[in-house]
């Protein structure tokens, strides 16, 4: 870390710190904070009597989400949020049993994952044709050059949101598609929390736990640990995880909370070589044969992937009085991976022998990054206003290399591992990225509402500064060092009436924008690619149809430009040389439902058509070309019922099924000449679970016909199966 970093670090960090403390001590009228009901137990049970019989009931009190900070930074509800928003709640994951995000996805509409089949490492996932950013918290993740996923353990968290559309208007730089926020379990008032234990093919075995409570009058803490060990549907693949996540809440007063939050997670995968596959034999034809799903063409004794990183910040919340207040949102970071693989690369004339590479990278990310906003309630005559002003930073340094070199030859379909070893790995002799990016943004936000007709009107302001030294060139190379500015206002208006009857028609425009490193052919820096969508539906909260139903639905239309494309980028964030030229249209309708009816019935449906198009490219073979891993057509629907009274009282099961049509791989293009689609697929799910008091069991399954499908070829020697079945046995005591 440099003195610069450090400086700037600690200024802001110093002048967040009186913001808060000023405001505690300068606080007239306050009114207490909300105390959290989270008592650490998700799908909690209690059993009782009724005219004799036996009476479990599971509840699932957050099951249908009511809101998403993520969407406003704000508490305005989803109903009145004029933008498609998706809410997996704790309760969602803990039921379908997701073991990461890219599995939470299954069941969204416009959203998939997935697509380098069941990777034991990242995220991969797509929002209407784009790749979303991750944040966590509300603030950035120290995600990787190549990839906008860091892998964080979904354990460690009590909602997965995602936010549909541009998000730059409060966000800063991001794609037109979307985001994605992760929130993290918090501490609670109320003592709690739960022990699971869970076993399945691959030989899975994970134990986790979270437990929360009070300290003394002033404190409540959580703790939150678990850990993973598994093997892969690859052969000779084995994986293991361990993830920390304390976290505590201070009281200072009744009107002034600090909570610290923290995480810290280690990574590591021996034998794997990510896929890597030869389209013949799986997408294709070979005269050999199908290549077998578990093939591993990499050496399980030589491969090998580590990571560690680690979160530590804190979120400030002051409240002036009912209706005003502050909050300032920190974190620093830092991710650390290293990777040396032998992979197949080229596939020989007699259709087996397959030609492999060596490839070692490692990439170091550190991030700071703060977030104060004030926000206030007020009303003028008739006219209600929920007010949010904030100013927000990032710093961000990266730092990744490479080696490359040639390995000996393997059969593709008779393994015979270790020939032309030992294996030497190849120098970090290249450089990848070298990059400092700092990121300022002001922006403001106003909700009206005029009786059920609420306007939402949002502005910002970003100020980027990017230092970096070109990449493909020797690490031991000093310069020159490249500085690069953008400037970017962003901005989102929308409108809904909330009818009496639960429905509320919305209308939405909002724009978004990314710097892009490097210089046009003649040296000229890019300008910021930019994206707009426009974005028109209907939502529906069922809540007023009883106490006993929960349901929320909604119905949506989009079309998506972004222009200001490099379609040479060899890279994602990577600066290159070419024609900035390039157009993208992405247009579609989506439809989503939740529901939890009578605290027995579960419900999550969803369809999407997602059409993506290259409009215009200085590379003539990608126009009309659509975006990869988009598929036109996504369908979902499971549901999931629990016995109340009699003898099969808590006993419960469920089923699902869920289709993607097929899509392209990648881009055409001079490393493309053909573009493979992926095969489609229909998967069906299914589960069953008890419920006590004090115990849950379930045996969750996936894909449960075992259905084999290419998932993605993105080239002719870079192809990945889909994830297989995947049977589950989990155990919780809850207490």
């Amino acid at each position: 870390m440099n003195n610069r970093f450090r400086t700037t670090t600690a200024a802001i960090g110093a002048i967040a710190a009186f913001i808060v403390l000023s405001s505690a001590a300068s606080a007239q009228d306050s009114a207490s904070a909300p105390a959290s009901t989270d008592d650490g137990k998700t799908l909690d049970t209690v059993q009782t009597t009724r005219d004799g019989e036996n009476v479990i009931i599971v509840t699932a009190r957050n099951y249908v989400p009511q809101g998403s900070a993520t969407a406003t930074k704000s508490d305005i509800p989803l109903i009145e949020t004029p933008q498609s928003v998706t809410v997996i709640s704790r309760d969602q994951i803990d039921l379908l049993n997701f073991v990461d995000a890219q599995q939470a996805v299954r069941y969204v509409a416009g959203v998939t994952g997935e697509n380098y089949g069941p990777d034991l490492r990242f995220d991969f996932i797509q929002v209407r044709g784009f790749t979303p950013k991750q944040f966590v918290d509300g603030l950035a993740t120290p995600v990787t050059t190549t990839i906008l996923s860091n892998g964080v353990d979904l354990y460690g968290f009590e909602s997965f949101d995602i936010l549909k559309g541009p998000a730059s208007v409060l966000y800063g730089n991001s794609p037109p598609g979307g985001i994605y926020n992760l929130t993290s379990r918090r501490a609670s008032r109320t003592f709690g929390g739960e022990i699971s234990a869970k076993y399945g093919e691959q030989d899975y075995k994970q134990i986790g736990m979270t437990v929360t409570g009070p300290v003394n009058d002033m404190i409540e803490a959580r703790a939150t640990v678990m850990y993973r060990d598994r093997d892969a549907e690859r052969a000779f693949v084995h994986a293991k995880r361990l993830y920390a996540a304390p976290t505590a809440t201070i009281h200072l007063g009744d009107s002034t909370r600090l909570t610290g939050l923290a995480y810290y997670q280690y990574d590591e995968v021996n034998g794997d070589t990510n896929g890597f596959l030869p389209v013949q034999g799986t997408l294709l034809p070979n005269p050999n044969g199908r290549v077998r799903r578990d093939t591993n063409l990499g050496e399980p004794d030589y491969n090998r992937y580590t990571r560690r990183q680690w979160g530590a910040g804190f979120e400030a919340d002051h409240d002036f009085s009912s209706s005003a207040g502050v909050t300032v949102n920190a974190r620093w970071s830092d991710y650390d991976e290293f990777q040396q693989i032998i992979y197949g690369g080229f596939l020989g004339a007699d259709n087996r022998t397959v030609g492999r590479f060596s490839f070692p990278y490692a990439e170091k990310v550190k991030n700071f990054s703060i977030d104060n906003r004030f926000h206030a309630a007020l009303a003028t005559g008739a006219i209600e206003h929920k007010i949010l002003v904030g100013l927000d930073y990032r710093n961000v340094r990266n730092d990744a290399a490479y080696g490359f070199g040639s390995a000996s030859s393997i059969d593709l379909y008779n393994q015979v591992y270790g020939q032309g070893g030992p294996f030497i790995t190849p120098a970090l002799a290249t450089r990848y990225n070298e990059q400092r990016l700092r990121q300022t943004g002001v922006y403001a936000q106003d909700q009206i509402g005029i009786g059920n007709l609420f306007l939402l009107v949002s502005g910002r302001q970003d100020w980027t500064k990017s230092n970096y030294i070109p990449p493909f060139t020797p690490v031991t190379a000093t310069g020159p060092t490249v500085k690069q500015k953008a400037d970017k206002f962003t901005w989102r208006v929308g409108a809904n009436y909330v009818s009496p009857s639960g429905f509320a028609p919305y209308v939405s425009y909002a724009t978004s924008f990314e710097p892009v490193l490097g210089a046009d052919l003649t040296g000229k820096a890019f300008k910021p690619t930019t994206g707009r969508q426009i974005e028109g539906g209907v939502k529906f909260d069922g809540r007023n149809m009883g106490d006993d139903v929960k349901l929320f639905g909604t119905a949506a239309l989009y079309k998506i430009d972004q222009k200001n494309v490099v379609s040479t980028l060899s890279g994602p964030q990577l600066p290159v040389f070419g024609t900035q030229s390039g157009k993208v249209e992405v247009y579609g309708g989506e439809i989503e439902l939740v529901a939890r009816i009578r605290e027995q019935l579960s419900i999550n449906g969803s369809y999407s058509y997602t059409h993506s198009e290259i409009k215009q490219s200085n590379v003539a073979v990608e126009i009309g070309a659509p975006l990869p891993v988009t598929p036109k057509h996504k369908a979902s629907l499971f549901a999931d019922y629990t016995f109340q009274v009699g003898a099969l009282a808590g006993l419960g099961f469920g089923a699902g099924a869920r289709y993607a049509s097929g899509s392209a791989g990648s881009l055409p293009g001079a490393f493309n000449p053909v573009v493979y689609k992926s095969e489609s697929a229909t998967l069906f799910d299914a589960i069953i679970h008890y419920d006590t008091p004090e115990w849950r069991f379930a045996i969750n399954g996936s894909n449960i016909l075992d259905k084999r499908y290419v998932a993605r070829c993105a080239g002719v020697f870079n192809c990945t199966y889909g994830a297989g079945r995947q049977v589950i046995g989990t155990a919780t005591y809850k207490f």
